[in-house]
This record gives C-alpha cells, structure tokens and sequence, in this order.
C-alpha cells in the first residue's frame, strides 16, 4: 500500500521535531523543507520560521512565519515559544519576552518557562524618574543588590 504525500510529510515533521529538540537546525530545516514541498501545514511554519532564523539569520522572514502560525492558531503556545526564540536569535529580548508571557497567557509550557527563568528579569531601578543607566540607580542597585547577598548568607 503507498503511502500518500501527507503521511510522508507528517514523517518529514516529526524527523525536523526530533531535530529541533537537539537544537539541529540544519537537519531540521532540510526535513521542514521536504515536508513543506509535500503539504503545507500553517501549523508548521513556526517551526520553519524558528529554523530560518537560528540557520540563515533571516529574522524578518522567521518573524513573518511565526506570525502566519500565530494567526491560524492563536491558543498554542508552541507558536508564541518559537517566535520567542526568534526574537531572541534577532536579539530582541523585549519582544521575545512580551511574546513568551503571551504563550504563557494562551495556556503555556515548560518549556516557555524553563526560559523565562533563564532570560530572568530585572528588579525595578531605585529611582524610577531616572534611566536605568543614571550612576545614581546603577551604583545604588549594585549596593543593594550586594546587601540583598549579605543577608541571605552568602559571601
């Protein structure tokens, strides 16, 4: 019995998933792009837009892929996770960590967690009415940053 062109192409998907786990993303993007020549998934195309980015460092055309999947399917946080990675590749941590709460808002993962956690956020400046870069909310947040430490018991 033959296989039709879908069956094959959700086996390509499933190839550049494992792929992307590793963080393969030459791998993966071959496999997306054999998948795609077989039936295109509007599901997919963050994943394709997430392997663009991390391998051709096209960021506006991963960001636009991202976007098409977030359209079709708003509530999956997959598509949130992987435009976050985008944006972060791009070195957009604001973007990405606006996009990431958001997936955390459609239902979330672990994953979005786990790096929320390791993009970690800044405290609040002491002294709001001033930059973040003023000597007076730098040397003041280092201060008590440092005392923060002290306290916890830690050298």
């Amino acid at each position: 019995m033959e296989r039709s062109a879908f069956d094959e192409a959700k086996e390509q998907f499933e190839l550049a998933w494992k792929a992307m786990e590793e963080e393969e993303f030459t791998s993966a993007l071959a496999h997306l792009e054999k998948a795609f020549a077989l039936h295109d998934d509007p599901d997919w195309h963050s994943c394709l837009g997430l392997c663009i980015a991390k391998e051709r460092g096209e960021f506006l055309v991963a960001e636009s892929l991202c976007l098409t999947s977030i359209e079709h399917d708003d509530a999956n946080p997959l598509h949130y996770l992987n435009l976050g990675k985008v944006y972060l590749a791009a070195g957009k941590k604001r973007e990405a960590l606006d996009t990431l709460r958001r997936g955390m808002d459609k239902g979330g993962s672990e994953r979005i967690l786990s790096l929320l956690v390791q993009i970690g956020t800044r405290h609040l400046q002491v002294f709001r009415f001033l930059k973040r870069s003023h000597p007076l909310n730098k040397y003041l947040g280092l201060l008590i940053h440092r005392r923060e430490i002290r306290r916890r018991g830690r050298p």
